[in-house]
């Protein structure tokens, strides 16, 4: 295996015991926090394998929820994060189950806010690492490394070219791309990570394309 630095071996600066259940944790839950676009008003975390045994006494409830307070995983708000999101209105509701993960760090997230409501699947592999493996029932690998474009479309002809289009008239180089769809002709997920953020006059200018039905950046 090859490490890109050191902090690949020793793991993140973090709050917590753990940098599989404490850091890996605050990182899912901050990347669904960023993905969904604000801070959500209700969240069911349902947890998997090693997370639902070990997450009071490995801090991983706290560390999920700082995350989707918006936390670092370092930040040392983290300790009181349970508190914190009551006094923020963010209601989280904690849901252990016995079903057997592909990987025993597992944990489902489900935003809401008014109408909105977002599903997140996401995996800690250690080292601080983390890997979104579904996003509203689209399979996905992200790492939450670079910055990403998410957009849900309709499954036409040119809707990737499209999209890309607009990417490279801003300069904006792609550095992996996958697209997800449930059934051909319906909807599809299209997840982009780039070299340079997606600010959001491009995004915008994304949504405004035929087919596009919703646009989310993660810098």
């Amino acid at each position: 295996m090859k490490y890109r630095s050191v902090f690949d071996i020793i793991g993140p600066v973090m709050i917590g015991p753990s940098s599989s259940h404490t850091a890996g944790a605050a990182r899912i839950g901050r990347i669904a926090r960023h993905i969904f676009g604000e801070q959500p008003e209700r969240v069911t975390i349902h947890l998997y394998g090693s997370f639902a045994k070990t997450y009071k006494g490995h801090g991983t409830d706290v560390a999920l929820v700082g995350g989707l307070l918006d936390y670092d995983t370092h930040d040392q708000r983290i300790v009181d994060a349970l508190q914190n999101a009551e006094k923020a209105g963010m209601q989280v509701t904690f849901v252990p189950d016995d079903e057997e993960p592909e990987h025993p760090n597992t944990a489902r997230l489900i935003l809401e806010k008014g109408d909105d409501r977002m599903e997140v699947v996401g995996v800690s592999i250690g080292g601080g690492k983390i890997m979104i493996t579904e996003l509203n029932g689209y399979p996905l690998k992200l790492t939450g490394n670079q910055p990403a474009i998410f957009v849900v479309h309709h499954d036409r002809h040119g809707a990737v070219a499209a999209v890309a289009t607009v990417l490279a008239r801003h300069e904006i180089n792609i550095s992996y791309m996958e697209v997800s769809r449930r059934k051909k002709g319906q909807t599809a997920l299209m997840v982009i990570e780039t070299d340079q953020p997606v600010n959001a006059r491009v995004a915008d200018e994304i949504s405004r394309l035929p087919n596009m039905l919703k646009v989310a950046t993660l810098d």
